[in-house]
């Protein structure tokens, strides 16, 4: 057996390694593969050994870590984009809501599909996302709200990342809206995913982390933290979509749970940036959903930087509020929209994004021992994936999955 099953040479990395050197570059690299984790990544003059079964001369492209999607909610039933197009015609959100459209008539959609059908549908955006080289995403559930239809969206989500070939982490996302079932009564709805949504798909096993939309439309603090303290009964972790439209302290409850991460934050205190800090949490910043709902306040980027607060992009692709399936165009609206420097935006799909998912220690950087997920680009500076809007295609992406 060769000391590696490919071996990569004259190649730049951008290992993504957190050190004094920009985007952990190694210049004149070359990187080894064996039984899909990467065996060697370094200086092609310090390369222990050259055997292998395939060498490839990578004609000094730059190679990065598979982009991390790790905010999605890609599995739904039909689409809103007659909503779209009354909203630019003058219709109020109130008058569409009014004609069954919203939420809920995504809720309505996504039930009447078949498991199939939404496998079908996640396939195809999961393939328009890996052609600019996602190779890890995170699905959320949240449009069935009822047990079998949380549960189909779930396994449609795990089936579409088999078919397109991403590893899918899966996120519950029960508590995203009140049900119609439950018109009126958010208390007994929580009770609901408590008491029985949560224990049983526990007991299935297809939930790898547990959400909540802790807002004023949404679900209040004291009925998140239920969410949450059910979650941790069962030992699986939590995220939160946290201060989108107001302070609620979500930040700080997310990081009270030692939550993965904290999405959104537009309107994050100082108390919950600290709070987050300290645990840990990956604030997931979303730059689609503020360009798409024309928001004017930017989530405080120069405050997480400060703290050390650790900063994720992600699509939020969804049918309502962020119908967006480019994550590199996040790179650009990251840095035009937030703030972000291109190395930030950039850690924010890879490294940071993988710690987002609770996967730092297995993927989101090249070095020896983590996943072989690897995109080699033909450009001359990372800073180009997010200079260019609509996004760079790599020229060949090299996935473990």
């Amino acid at each position: 057996m060769a000391g590696f099953e490919t071996l990569y040479r004259n190649v730049r990395i951008a290992t993504m390694v957190k050190e004094d050197m920009p985007y952990g570059m190694i210049e004149h690299g070359a990187i080894g593969v064996k039984d899909g984790r990467l065996a060697y990544v370094g200086s092609e003059s310090e390369l222990p050994s050259a055997d292998a079964d395939e060498t490839k001369d990578c004609g000094n492209m730059l190679a990065l870590p598979g982009f991390i999607d790790p905010h999605t909610h890609i599995v739904f039933g039909g689409n809103r984009a007659i909503e779209f197009e009354k909203r630019l015609n003058g219709a109020s959100y109130e008058e569409i809501a009014r004609a069954g459209g919203g939420i809920l008539s995504t809720v309505n959609a996504t039930r009447a599909a078949s498991l199939d059908e939404l496998t079908e549908s996640a396939t195809k955006r999961l393939l328009q996302l890996k052609t600019e080289g996602v190779t890890t995403a995170e699905i959320k559930s949240g449009y069935g709200l009822t047990y079998d239809d949380e549960k189909k969206m779930l396994r449609a989500a795990k089936a579409a990342g088999k078919e397109a070939g991403i590893d899918v982490k899966t996120t519950f996302l029960g508590a995203h809206a009140l049900p119609p079932e439950f018109a009126g009564d958010k208390e007994g709805y929580i009770d609901h995913i408590c008491e029985m949504m949560l224990p049983a798909l526990a007991k299935v096993g297809i939930v790898d982390a547990v959400d909540a939309f802790c807002e004023g439309i949404g679900f209040s603090y004291e009925q998140t933290k239920r969410v949450f303290e059910t979650a941790e009964r069962f030992g699986i972790p939590v995220k939160l979509h946290a201060d989108q439209l107001s302070d609620l302290s979500g930040g700080k409850l997310a990081a009270e749970f030692n939550a993965l991460s904290a999405d959104h934050l537009e309107y994050a205190s100082a108390e919950s940036v600290t709070a987050m800090a300290e645990a840990g949490t990956v604030a997931v910043l979303l730059p689609g959903a503020y360009y798409t709902l024309s928001e004017t306040k930017r989530p405080p980027v120069e405050m997480m930087r400060q703290a050390g607060v650790d900063m994720a992009l992600a699509t939020d692709a969804n049918p309502g509020s962020s119908p967006v399936q480019s994550l590199q165009l996040m790179l650009h609206m990251g840095c035009t929209l937030f703030g972000l420097t291109p190395e930030e935006a950039i850690a924010g799909i890879t490294r940071n994004a993988a710690k987002a998912l609770g996967l730092q220690d297995d993927r989101g950087t090249l070095e020896a021992g983590k996943r072989a997920d690897i995109l080699l680009f033909d450009i001359e500076t990372p800073a180009e994936l997010c200079y260019w809007v609509g996004g760079q295609i790599p020229s060949e992406i090299i996935s473990a999955l």
